[in-house]
């Protein structure tokens, strides 16, 4: 008896819940992230990124593909390209090595709107590795790394989505 009430009590407190839950999901109109690789100098680093918008607005759809919807929020990224060559060149350690874009949050109400850069560092996304790569300590031209780099951006984009 005490456990059916406790059920039954446990299901009316989560019922109002459920909706501000849901309303926290910000509905996604669109993603488009663009990054114009011609303005990178190093051939290798061009080589290298070359796929990194259409890799990171697939990440990006992946983490949001429950809340695509005709009206909501559009997800504009605009990767540094300057950032990139650079953090591909630098050796250096963690803090200089970075992948840097602008994102732009909009929606046609302007009640969904934010902009900000962000700035995913090496160290941030060695959390992404697959487990029993080596952590890196620098920017890398393996695949896992690349993964790593795209993971932690497309991750933090979705977590600051209001």
């Amino acid at each position: 008896m005490k456990t059916l009430r406790l059920l039954a009590l446990s299901a009316a407190l989560a019922a109002p819940l459920a909706p501000m839950a849901h309303a926290e999901m910000t509905p996604v109109e669109s993603v488009k992230v663009e990054a114009d690789l011609t303005a990178v100098q190093n051939e290798r680093a061009a080589t290298y990124w070359a796929g990194i918008a259409e890799d990171l607005q697939a990440a990006i759809l992946a983490r949001v593909q429950d809340r695509i919807a005709d009206k909501g929020s559009r997800i504009s990224v605009d990767i540094n390209e300057v950032a990139l060559a650079n953090s591909f060149e630098t050796k250096t350690g963690l803090a200089d090595s970075v992948l840097v874009g602008n994102v732009n949050i909009s929606s046609d109400d302007n009640t969904k709107f934010d902009s900000y850069e962000l700035a995913v560092s090496v160290e941030l996304a060695n959390k992404y590795l697959p487990p029993g790569t080596v952590a890196l300590t620098s920017m890398s031209d393996s695949p896992e790394h690349y993964q790593a780099m795209i993971h932690a951006f497309a991750e933090n984009v979705v977590e600051r989505l209001k």
